[in-house]
């Protein structure tokens, strides 16, 4: 795809990208896809992920409480919790407000450990990444942010957001659904959101403006973004999904890039 020749001239050391349409198959990709980058918050879908795993074995159940009084694990994935960004204390009642919280993923992490009992880095192994053949992408630290991998294991789990070998469909389709809607708060690097609607673990972008994704991504889009400056997004009405990864912290730059980029790739899709 021509479009994914765009990431030469962003303001970054290293960028790869790549498209996989809804059937699997590669669109295209571009720069060194087999370059290993620090996921930052891109983690978070595929932590998520591994949860919903746990639920559909039985280890735990989506309505069981976790994390604060009155929190349970839906709230935590859908950021309901009420737990702070970075610290383990709770500023808002559960349900009421949606609270973008790193928190939530370490105590969704240490709550599917318990039940488990397997750390939660070895259960996404075992749950997400091998039966995907994501060989090359590791947790070696929270869920919520320090996840390492590259294009090509990314495209594996792109593919398995569209298409689920993993999870029932009707589970990823409620994952990717509003949960909670009508919340306000605030997305990061994007200021206050009415609403600020997400799903389970992943963002939804519906009508949010200024948003990641493109003027032309259609409002059923979901995925994340991270901090070192990645994303991954599935658009299901263009019936494709893409990712890119870079090792420039997220900042103005990706503001401005980022979205011209994703209408340039649906463009081409056509």
């Amino acid at each position: 795809m021509e479009s994914l020749r765009m990431i030469e001239n962003w303001p970054v050391p290293t960028a790869a990208a790549a498209v996989v349409r809804a059937d699997g198959t590669l669109a295209g990709s571009y720069g060194p896809t087999r370059h290993r980058f620090p996921l930052a918050s891109v983690t978070k879908p595929l932590a998520a992920y591994a949860v919903l795993v746990a639920v559909e074995e039985g280890a735990v159940e989506l309505d069981e409480p976790a994390g604060p009084a009155g929190s349970t694990v839906r709230h935590l994935l859908a950021h309901t919790s009420g737990l702070a960004f970075d610290e383990h204390r709770s500023v808002a009642a559960p349900g009421n407000r949606r609270l973008y919280s790193n928190a939530g993923f370490e105590v969704l992490g240490d709550h599917i450990a318990k039940a488990t009992d397997i750390s939660f880095p070895e259960y996404l192994r075992q749950a997400v990444l091998q039966p995907l053949g994501m060989v090359t992408t590791d947790l070696p630290g929270s869920p919520a942010k320090d996840g390492v991998s590259t294009v090509d294991d990314l495209v594996r789990f792109a593919a398995e957001l569209q298409a689920p070998r993993l999870l029932a469909a009707e589970t990823l389709a409620g994952a990717t659904s509003v949960v909670h809607p009508g919340l306000t708060g605030v997305l990061p690097g994007y200021g206050h959101q009415r609403p600020n609607d997400w799903g389970l673990g992943f963002e939804i972008r519906d009508g949010k403006s200024p948003h990641w994704t493109g003027a032309s991504s259609s409002p059923r889009t979901f995925g994340h973004f991270g901090q070192s400056g990645t994303f991954l997004w599935v658009d299901p009405d263009a019936g494709a999904a893409c990712v890119a990864l870079t090792d420039r912290a997220f900042g103005p730059w990706a503001i401005a890039a980022w979205p011209t980029f994703t209408d340039a790739v649906l463009a081409e899709l056509g």
